[in-house]
Parts: structure tokens; sequence; C-alpha cells
């Protein structure tokens, strides 16, 4: 009988954690890709131009967007504007984006292109 209430008692407070946890987790956000078109003006500038290629902070191509996943978009803007990735151009366009934004964005350059 004590080990079913001690169980009964775990099972109580590790569902209550997992329900905590839940309510804790932000609300994941959904892109559209029509307002995402509305902000790709900085983006346009670099990713573009079909074979750009630029020399700062090093001569490089340019990386193609259209047709990206839209998950990779993501996390590597979050990525820019954390600082974990290096590229001082791209950080501050980051820097100024909503995880909206970003999703939006994300969408827009996943999206089967008519």
């Amino acid at each position: 009988m004590k080990q079913q209430l001690l169980s009964l008692a775990i099972l109580a407070l590790t569902s209550g954690a997992v329900l905590a946890e839940d309510a804790a987790a932000p609300a994941a956000i959904t892109g559209n890709a029509a307002a995402g078109k509305t902000k790709t003006a900085m983006c346009q500038g670099c990713h573009g131009q079909p074979g750009w290629r630029t020399a700062f902070p090093e001569v490089y191509t340019v990386p193609k967007l259209g047709g990206q996943n839209a998950n990779y978009i993501v996390a590597a803007l979050k990525e820019y504007k954390s600082g974990e990735r290096a590229h001082s151009t791209m950080q501050a366009i980051a820097a100024g984006l909503s995880a909206q934004d970003m999703a939006d964005l994300a969408a827009y350059y996943a999206a089967p292109k008519k």
C-alpha cells in the first residue's frame, strides 16, 4: 500500500512537472510566406543576385536562399542573432529580426516559386 502511494505521488509530481514545462514552452510560430515577401529588402541585395560574390569580410559566393528548408533558415538567422554564427553583416541584419520575421522570411524562401 505504501509503495502504491509512493508511486502515485511520484507520478503526480512528474506529471505536474511535465504540465508546467508544457505551459512554459513558447507557442510555435508559423511563418507566412506572403508576409515574408514584404520583408526581403535587406536579403535581396546579396541573396537575390544569382552567382553574387562579395568581398567582405572575405571573398565568397553568397548562398542561395530560394528552396532552402525553412527550419534551416530560421536556425541560421537565430545563430546570427545570438552571435553563434560569425558574419558581421548577417549579425547586424538578424539583430533587428523578430522570431515572427524569421519565420516569415523562411516560409517565403522555402516556398516553391511559381
